[in-house]
């Protein structure tokens, strides 16, 4: 059928518009329609590009029929959480809450509670860009994803998702399903922080952070930084640096220091390359500091 017959000024494609009940029939949707279909989660972002001709798919799939794409439980192996669970549900959940309180930072970060309402964590993720909040503290938290296929269900880290802005590794006739989070080690602490023109915008640069402290040293540490290169990133050199150390004031402003050499930010129509290199050193002492007093370290 036509959903579009009525109101068609709003969304000028025509499109045919398909709600499988399985994921079985998606992939063979997928499979079918190739490059003209588009899953419709939430559709935050797919109906605005819709409305400016961005993207104009002939197949439209909701997923919202699916069983098993929704929710959000906690397993032996850690926290699942359907691909087309909404942020606001995130939000809102104590599992979320008091198992992965970074995710529920990030969570709350992102748009208005309107758009929470509808938008949804795979969403967020599927969309691939560089400044997505719930990504990067999945990335954060070293969260995998388990892809559905023509050849079957496979699970990789998150991490490796993002080819760059709007590119992922999903191949044709695939979809994200679910994520999976292991909750932190105890002793540890996490922040997320996230500046942009205003509250309601996206990030002009953004950092989640996580630290595990042992007899005050760095235990673990994983630092994702957002819209400072074309994909999410991991400041690698800076983990491998703090770890085993206090973190004192010298300490910190040397992992700031090599955060800000390992991000390759661009000027664009939110901020400039150079401030963002500089706000980067800031943004990630303040983190840092916050997750050690979080683990319950002093963090100076």
């Amino acid at each position: 059928m036509h959903i579009n017959k009525h109101d068609s000024h709003i969304l000028p494609v025509k499109f045919e518009y398909h709600a499988p009940e399985t994921v079985e029939e998606v992939i063979e949707l997928l499979m079918e329609h190739g490059e003209e279909a588009r899953l419709l989660a939430g559709g935050t972002d797919l109906l605005v590009k819709m409305k400016q001709r961005l993207l104009e798919p002939r197949h439209l799939i909701n997923l919202k029929k699916i069983d098993g794409l929704n929710g959000i439980e906690e397993r032996h192996d850690g926290v699942h959480i359907g691909a087309v669970t909404r942020l606001r549900d995130l939000e809102r959940s104590e599992v979320i809450r008091d198992r992965l309180p970074l995710l529920h930072e990030a969570v709350k970060a992102v748009g208005s509670v309107q758009i929470r309402n509808m938008a949804t964590v795979g969403g967020n993720i599927c969309n691939a860009s560089p400044s997505a909040d719930a990504a990067l503290a999945l990335i954060a938290l070293d969260a995998k994803i388990d892809i559905a296929g023509s050849k079957g269900m496979r699970r990789l880290p998150l991490e490796e998702f993002f080819l760059g802005p709007g590119q992922t590794l999903l191949e044709a006739g695939a979809m994200l399903v679910n994520i999976v989070v292991s909750p932190p080690a105890p002793g540890s602490g996490s922040a997320f922080i996230k500046l942009g023109r205003t509250s309601l915008d996206l990030a002009t640069i953004s950092i989640a952070t996580i630290l595990t402290l042992k007899k005050g040293a760095v235990d673990l540490c994983r630092i994702a930084m957002g819209a400072v290169a074309p994909t999410p990133l991991r400041a690698r050199e800076a983990e491998e640096f703090l770890k085993g150390k206090e973190l004192t004031g010298e300490v910190l402003s040397r992992a700031a220091k090599l955060v800000s050499e390992a991000i390759s930010p661009i000027t664009d129509i939110r901020s400039t390359a150079e401030y963002r290199r500089a706000a980067s050193k800031g943004l990630t002492l303040d983190a840092l500091t916050r997750a050690a007093k979080a683990a319950g370290g002093s963090g100076s």
